[in-house]
């Protein structure tokens, strides 16, 4: 087995009730050797000492995540950066699966790593509905690598911190048009994702969306098209037989899309008008 460090980078902000089961599920991975490097926000309530009973390495810093994760990677030891939110869980395989991967196929820059939502509440099931298209066969218009060499990320440069919201999109873009490939793994990380509303959905996507402009013109991205617009993606069509025997969490899937697409828009425009 390969025993080069992996370096799990974790930016949290406020997140005392979620970073300890992440942590745990960190310490029972498969592979060895890894190191965990939490970088807070600013949090008010326990997170940093919650993440102190699993690593020394907690540090405070700012403003947004991007900052967050490149100040990780600066201490990080590492020759693989895994980039997690604190809301996550993974499964047992799931560093081993990627080392694996990356170690057979030298041209692989990034790994995706398909994410299962947890849901409880109505809003919660209707995404977890959603990724479970994406899951089934991997949709790389909307999956993200967590998983990089390190040596494919420090010749993107890292997160662009110009970006906020398509910045788990735009690295991985980055990383391809290098001239590296992007794999895909089968082991899952769990996400366990508060949703009250969809309009919480549309306030989350307004603000992401406000330095969207950026990422889009970088990437040369058509402004019409399945990586903007939900309902463009050919994922949902080829699974139509999905969706009509599952009509009430169809039905709630489209509500879901309008609102998170009327506050990306509106995000979208205001922050192209305004250049933020």
């Amino acid at each position: 087995m390969n025993n080069q460090m992996v370096s799990i980078i974790i930016t949290t902000k406020n997140e005392e009730n979620n970073i300890g089961r992440l942590l745990e599920s960190i310490k029972k991975q498969t592979y060895q050797p890894i190191e965990i490097i939490v970088v807070d926000n600013n949090s008010t309530d326990k997170t940093k000492k919650a993440a102190s009973k699993f690593t020394k390495k907690v540090y405070n810093f700012g403003p947004e995540r991007s900052a967050q994760r490149n100040f990780g990677a600066i201490k990080s030891t590492g020759e693989f950066f895994m980039f997690l939110d604190a809301d996550m869980e993974l499964s047992s395989k799931v560093i081993e699966e990627c080392v694996d991967y990356v170690s057979e196929d030298k041209g692989i820059g990034a790994v995706i790593i398909p994410e299962q939502s947890i849901a409880k509440g109505f809003w919660e099931k209707v995404k977890a509905y959603e990724r479970s298209f994406y899951n089934e066969e991997g949709d790389n218009t909307v999956e993200a690598a967590r998983f990089f060499k390190k040596e494919a990320y420090k010749r993107a440069g890292g997160y662009d911190k110009s970006i906020t919201g398509p910045e788990d999109w735009d690295l991985p873009e980055t990383i391809k048009e290098l001239g590296y490939k992007i794999g895909r793994i089968k082991s899952k990380i769990l996400h366990f994702e508060k949703i009250g509303s969809p309009v919480f959905l549309a306030k989350k996507k307004f603000y992401y969306a406000l330095k969207s402009h950026r990422y889009i013109k970088k990437h040369n991205i058509p402004m019409i098209g399945p990586k903007t617009i939900y309902f463009f993606r050919p994922i949902f069509y080829k699974k139509w037989k999905k969706l009509i025997s599952n009509p009430i969490l169809t039905i709630g899937m489209i509500v879901m899309f309008i609102f998170e697409l009327g506050g990306g828009g509106l995000g979208y425009l205001i922050g192209k008008y305004r250049k933020i």
